[in-house]
């Protein structure tokens, strides 16, 4: 199950395949039609359906919230610490040792 392939009077809603993709889809629907992220979030489809990807840590900061707003609001807060967590690793130079 993908969470926001939802079908509102046959049409797509949103589709979201990652945890970033869900932030945007819940950022635009909350501002276009919070109906739809809302029933998702009421009815528990998106916590199975974080848990089914592995995001498990994320499903237990939205249980419980209903509304889109604050859902965004956690999930921005997971990101952010799951980011804290886990800094980008980058390459450091390699200082050339002189050959006597």
């Amino acid at each position: 199950m993908i969470w926001g392939r939802s079908i509102s009077y046959n049409k797509v809603t949103g589709v979201a395949y990652n945890v970033k993709e869900l932030e945007k889809e819940v950022e635009r629907l909350s501002k276009e039609g919070p109906a739809a992220p809302r029933y998702h979030l009421k009815e528990g489809h998106i916590l199975s359906w974080l848990n089914y990807i592995g995001e498990n840590g994320l499903a237990e900061m939205l249980k419980g919230v209903t509304e889109p707003e604050e859902a965004l609001l956690r999930i921005k807060d997971y990101e952010a610490l799951k980011n804290s967590a886990h800094p980008v690793k980058t390459k450091t130079k390699r200082s050339r040792r002189n050959k006597w």
